[in-house]
């Protein structure tokens, strides 16, 4: 059985991979959603990640599709006690921005998309600078004093407001962060070590970061005259194979798969689950084949000089 990592200072003990639901309704339909969903949970997985802007981005769509299907699936499963969800607010194309009367309808829109009465974990999905966090954090904690929303967290944040949000928390005994959501993985490392990674580590927050396998790049499918069908590979995975930092990591990466006889994609998870904070990557899966490789994290420990290595690759 794997062990579950507690988040932060909350009292959510969660899976360490988090499904990332930007997927469900976009290139992953419901049935295969559904099918995604359960192989996940058969292995024990209990964190699922997904935002009310899910997927806005797609013609057709006008956004909290993903929550929508996840909601459906806990319905017919009657499973809402053993998962953990996620949420997000600030970009759903009706309730955009972190006003307090923003954040409060959005959430509400969200628990019906959802068919529950609470979120785990809400995230703010974007920080709005122009609001003061003041009303953000005082909007949260009326969520969570109702006992609708149980932990809050901060995706794309300045460690600056992050320090300032945490210290709001702290004077007027309100709900306090637990968690932050940055963009990281092992070719993408400057937004979150640091300053953010800093104050995560001083102040208790677990990380739960997203593109964790840098939108597919790191599952080692993208290589020189390669071509992937996927509707990400237009988004730019394949940039990194034009950089120095992502050759050598691929060849890392390669090299200490090949020693312990396991996918790419499981090597660059564990590499990021053994960082600093982080208490689960996030990543997604659109076929129930895509899925092995990932929980298969929970399984691999890598050495300290594997670590060493992908590390120094990706320096």
């Amino acid at each position: 059985m794997t062990s579950l990592r507690k988040l932060g200072s909350s009292d959510l003990e969660v899976f360490p991979l988090s499904l990332g639901g930007n997927v469900f309704g976009w290139t992953a339909d419901e049935a295969t959603s559904f099918a995604v969903l359960d192989a996940y949970a058969a292995v024990g997985g209990n964190f699922l990640d997904t935002a009310d802007a899910y997927s806005a981005w797609i013609d057709g769509n006008s956004g909290g599709e993903s929550e929508t299907i996840i909601g459906r699936w806990i319905a017919a499963r009657g499973n809402r006690d053993d998962v953990l969800i996620a949420t997000k607010v600030s970009q759903h194309p009706d309730f955009p921005g972190l006003s307090a009367a923003n954040i409060k309808a959005a959430a509400e829109a969200s628990l019906r998309r959802l068919g529950t009465d609470h979120i785990d974990l809400y995230y703010t999905h974007f920080d709005k600078p122009e609001i003061p966090v003041e009303e953000i954090i005082g909007a949260l904690d009326e969520l969570v004093t109702a006992g609708k929303v149980r932990a809050i967290g901060a995706s794309n944040i300045s460690a600056e407001r992050l320090s300032e949000s945490l210290a709001f928390s702290d004077r007027e005994g309100l709900a306090r962060y637990v968690a932050v959501q940055p963009h990281y993985n092992l070719v993408s490392r400057d937004t979150y070590e640091g300053e953010l990674q800093a104050l995560a580590d001083r102040e208790g927050l677990s990380a739960v970061p997203y593109f964790a396998l840098a939108s597919g790049f790191l599952t080692g499918k993208y290589r020189p005259g390669a071509t992937v069908e996927s509707a990400r590979a237009k988004g730019g995975a394949g940039k990194h194979l034009d950089t120095e930092r992502g050759r050598q990591v691929l060849a890392a990466l390669d090299e200490i798969a090949e020693s312990h006889a396991a996918p790419v994609a499981t090597v660059a998870l564990a590499w990021l689950a053994a960082q600093p904070t982080v208490a689960a990557p996030i990543a997604s899966a659109r076929t129930v084949e895509q899925l092995p490789a990932l929980v298969g994290v929970t399984d691999l420990v890598l050495t300290e000089a594997e670590l060493t290595r992908l590390s120094q690759a990706s320096a």
